[in-house]
């Protein structure tokens, strides 16, 4: 009587000893990357500012963006006389055709709607004037 393996795989010494391989690098890894120094760089980050940037064009119009989207002219209002945008438009075109220069700076909040920003663009672009983007906390 002739007995055979009904098992057709044939596992050699060569399996298991890649298996110890690959754990023995693991190991190894593992225990030299809790071994080794900490390389740390300190990196000095720089403040932000919460003034607006002076520009050389300081006498151009700066339409400024509220938090609330509504607009003010920082040359000749405060925040407390900020409007709507349709109210304040044609201020805007006044100011900037009086101006003598075809600049308008927009500072706008970061919290501010892209879409007040983007009618203030639209304005500029309509009128060919040069924007001027700034950006204020």
């Amino acid at each position: 009587m002739h007995l055979q393996s009904r098992n057709k795989i044939k596992i050699g010494p060569g399996a298991t000893a890649m298996a110890n391989l690959v754990l023995l690098l693991l190991f190894f890894f593992i225990i030299m990357s809790l071994i080794s120094p900490k390389n740390q760089l300190t990196v000095t980050l720089p403040k932000a500012e919460t003034e607006l940037p002076e520009t050389a064009d300081s006498a151009a119009t700066t339409v400024v963006i509220t938090e609330s989207n509504t607009f003010f002219l920082s040359t000749t209002e405060g925040p407390d006389k900020a409007r709507s945008f349709a109210e304040i438009q044609e201020q805007i075109i006044l100011e900037v055709g009086n101006s003598g220069q075809a600049k308008l700076k927009i500072a706008g909040h970061k919290d501010a709607n892209y879409e007040a920003l983007f009618n203030v663009l639209g304005l500029a672009q309509s009128h060919g004037w040069q924007p001027i983007l700034l950006y204020q906390k």
